[in-house]
């Protein structure tokens, strides 16, 4: 009974870090925006 006092909890952590890289494979990171935006007051550039 001790044992499964012990074994549950790490199968557990195991599952949610498991869990979480299969949703990091799943859904990648948005790529990052090539341009930031200009300071506060800035006008935007015309085309």
């Amino acid at each position: 009974m001790v044992m499964l006092t012990v074994i549950i909890p790490v199968l557990m952590l195991g599952v949610v870090l498991a869990l979480g890289r299969y949703e990091e494979l799943l859904l990648p990171k948005e790529p990052e925006p090539t341009s930031a935006p200009g300071p506060a007051g800035t006008p935007a550039p015309s085309p």
